[in-house]
């Protein structure tokens, strides 16, 4: 899974959001969004599915299975 963790870090810098920030947008802690970027945890099924949403990228795109955005 390293590709979400990459991916998940990418699309965060690319829109200009602390860790933090992006937290409060999808309903997690910071420090949530800090182990998803390392690859120590990944996201429940509706927290991936809300930062698919506010990034306007599919699931598979964010879990790797997929190199199209859409």
């Amino acid at each position: 899974m390293e590709k979400f963790s990459a991916r998940i870090k990418e699309l965060r810098q690319s829109q200009g959001l602390s860790q933090e920030a992006l937290g409060k947008i999808i309903g997690v802690k910071r420090y949530s969004v800090y182990t998803y970027e390392k690859g120590r945890n990944y996201p429940d099924i509706p927290h991936l599915m809300a930062l698919a949403d506010y990034f306007d990228v599919t699931t598979d795109y964010l879990l790797g299975r997929s190199d199209n955005r859409k």
